[in-house]
């Protein structure tokens, strides 16, 4: 290997040409059918506490998860509503951020959002106003969805399905016309749905349904409610033989309007009106709807802030503000320390290094001065290692991004798939960042297959994540749950990969590959590397990543609940600002730990830092991963093979992106960090 200098020699460059993707905690009101009582509500205004209805029921079968209870939302983490509710792409569109991003991808990424039939939401007395049913599901498995009328309720003849976004379709919506006709300021009283005789095999349907604790979906003017299909009764009994299973056969739509808008929707069921679905046998059963419409002074602009209000409950903030106030301690000690390191110990190499060339001249040099010709030698598979690094800095500028959108107010609460939207078109745009990255760093460390390079950059990520969705998706297709892709969105996400990442990929290498840049070192690079000496065990790579990773993990660990309860349950998430300081956190411990690791490493006269500095930073990935079996065994009811595989695999994805990025972060900063020391003393 050559000098490691300015004047290195001038590299050879290889010209060739190339060819070129839930979910816990309900409204405060809406608890399990065997934890709760028939009143249905996503609105914080309670005709019964939560400890009433406890009261009320105590039968239970299974004890509530975390209270207060919020209202099940889409699997995404929502921020604070916009002053008008928008359909999804606009909101998006409206966002200066995302415009570029969705103009470009208008064609591709959008088939008409999912909102009312009036863009305005206004609507004249009598005028029908939009009902869309969603899906159903089990309460307390977020993935596992399912359609509306896969259960045999009443349906038309015709299911006519609604348009939807790309990202309504990534998030398992899929919306159709309700069989309920509630039309604008008409109150009905016990109006037939449907007389309907259930066959055993619907009884047995019906039942299954109630016993997992299914709740159903619908969108009201943009509106989102949500009720139990019906409740169990246990009487005091523990053989599940011996209980008893309803269906809810009379529901009752709550409608607040401020003069021509819908203002709040809620509904509950007629617990005179039950169907018993106990025993295998044929019942005939009439589904009735009742519709009450009441006057609220609540303007329109206000409407989606009861969705969010939850999370800005003064206890709530406690908490979060206890997670800050915990990780700013942690910064504080870690910066003490490392201010020890570097102005002590530092200081005090520097003056023994500095003191006397001639007296120097005497002694054996010691600690990280010996290995000063070997600290800059390149890493082994510098390839991938340059790959990871591009990957890390792209992943770096779409969680910015995604920050920026939430901070902005995009992603308010129930923008039905906004944030999936989002993240498949940053990323595609971010996509030449990666390329850039990887390519100009691997030429500076003397490679010379860019192309190669460039299509481990491209693959390092999608890669797996292709990987595990092919797998997730057809267990998806295996159970018709919604979750599963339709293949017209399959092509969609393909043909965006293709006509958008991939040449965009290409040409962020190419224009990194004519950077003609040259890495930066202080030091010249022998021609044979120094032999390590024997290290201790807890010097080795394994011990470092785990202390690297336990710091920056125990600062941010108090808001994992929180996003694991948002993102696989059903909490509403929206103080952004809390979260982004949280991460901005998390980057300066992750640094640090990685900078005072580094230089404990090259004091021991280890001069292979690049690799270990870059495991080190991203090890809190594997924390983050050893917190998701905690939360599925000990704070989640979470069940079946299908929501498990969900939720471990797309896990498994996300750490891994926390890896790359925060690998990426730490060698940044170790990489300015030996820089900068081997820059203070005399290097021959």
């Amino acid at each position: 290997m050559g000098w490691c200098q300015t004047d290195r020699r001038t590299k050879m460059w290889v010209s060739s040409r190339t060819n070129t993707l839930r979910r816990h905690l309900p409204p405060p009101n809406l608890t399990t059918p065997s934890q709760a009582g028939p009143q249905i509500s996503p609105s914080p205004s309670l005709s019964l506490s939560i400890k009433q209805q406890a009261k009320r029921h105590s039968q239970s079968r299974r004890p509530q998860i975390s209270p207060p209870r919020l209202p099940p939302p889409t699997p995404q983490t929502l921020a604070p509503p916009s002053p008008r509710q928008r359909r999804p792409t606009r909101a998006m569109a409206a966002s200066p951020a995302a415009a570029a991003a969705l103009l470009a991808l208008l064609a591709l990424a959008a088939a008409g959002g999912v909102a009312a039939d009036g863009s305005d939401h206004r609507y004249k007395a009598g005028e029908p106003v939009p009902l869309y049913a969603n899906k159903v599901g089990p309460f307390h498995n977020p993935s596992e969805t399912y359609r509306y009328f896969d259960l045999p309720f009443c349906s038309p003849e015709k299911v006519k399905d609604k348009s939807e976004a790309l990202g309504e379709v990534l998030n398992g919506d899929r919306l159709v016309d309700a069989p309920y006709k509630l039309d604008f300021r008409v109150d009905l009283e016990s109006k037939p749905v449907c007389s309907k005789k259930l066959t055993t095999e619907d009884v047995a349907k019906f039942r299954n349904a109630v016993a997992k604790d299914y709740y159903f979906q619908m969108y009201y003017d943009d509106l989102p409610l949500w009720g139990f299909i019906g409740k169990v009764e246990k009487g005091g009994k523990a053989d599940p033989s011996e209980w008893k299973y309803y269906l809810y056969r009379h529901i009752i739509f709550d409608i607040l309007y401020n003069n021509d808008r819908v203002i709040e929707i809620n509904v509950h069921t007629d617990q005179s009106a039950l169907v018993d679905l106990t025993e295998d046998k044929e019942t005939n059963v009439e589904f009735l709807y009742s519709v009450k419409w009441k006057e609220t002074p609540t303007p329109f602009a206000k409407r989606m802030e009861k969705y969010s209000s939850s999370s800005n409950l003064p206890h709530h903030l406690e908490v979060h503000w206890f997670s800050i106030i915990n990780s700013c301690v942690t910064v504080l000690l870690l910066t003490g320390f490392l201010a020890t390191i570097l102005m002590r110990v530092l200081k005090n190499d520097f003056v023994k290094y500095a003191h006397d060339e001639e007296a120097a001249d005497d002694q054996e040099e010691s600690g990280w001065k010996y290995i000063h010709g070997d600290v800059f030698r390149f890493p082994k598979n510098k390839s991938l290692f340059s790959a990871a690094l591009g990957t890390g800095t792209q992943l770096f500028a779409l969680t910015t991004f995604i920050f920026l959108l939430a901070l902005v107010g995009v992603f308010y609460p129930y923008n039905r798939g906004a944030l999936f939207t989002a993240l498949v078109v940053i990323y595609a745009l971010t996509s030449g960042i990666a390329g850039y990255v990887a390519t100009s760093f691997y030429c500076q460390l003397e490679g010379t297959n860019w192309v190669r390079n460039l299509l481990l950059t491209g693959c390092l990520f999608c890669g797996p994540l292709f990987l595990t969705f092919c797998f997730l998706n057809t267990v998806a297709i295996a159970y018709s749950a919604t979750a599963a892709l339709p293949f017209g969105t399959i092509c969609v996400i393909v043909l965006i990969w293709t006509l958008v990442t991939f040449p965009l990929l290409v040409l962020g290498g190419i224009a990194g590959k004519n950077s003609k840049s040259e890495f930066q070192a202080p030091c010249r690079t022998t021609k044979y590397p120094r032999e390590i000496p024997p290290l201790p065990w807890y010097r080795k790579t394994i011990p470092q990543m785990a202390m690297a990773g336990f710091l920056p993990f125990s600062a941010i660990y108090i808001e994992l609940y929180y996003i694991f309860a948002s993102v696989w349950g059903h909490r509403i998430y929206t103080i952004y600002s809390i979260l982004f300081i949280v991460f901005i956190i998390l980057l300066i411990v992750t640094a640090f730990i990685t900078v005072a690791l580094t230089y404990f490493q090259l004091a021991a006269e280890d001069h292979e830092w690049w690799w270990r500095s870059f495991l080190c930073g991203g090890s809190t990935g594997f924390f983050v991963y050893g917190y998701c079996l905690y939360y599925y065994y000990a704070r989640s009811d979470m069940s079946g093979f299908m929501q498990t595989s969900f939720f471990f695999g797309y896990m498994a994805c996300i750490c891994y992106a926390f890896f790359l990025m925060l690998g990426m972060v730490g060698f940044r900063a170790a990489l300015f960090f030996v820089r900068h020391i081997y820059k203070s003393i005399k290097c021959e």
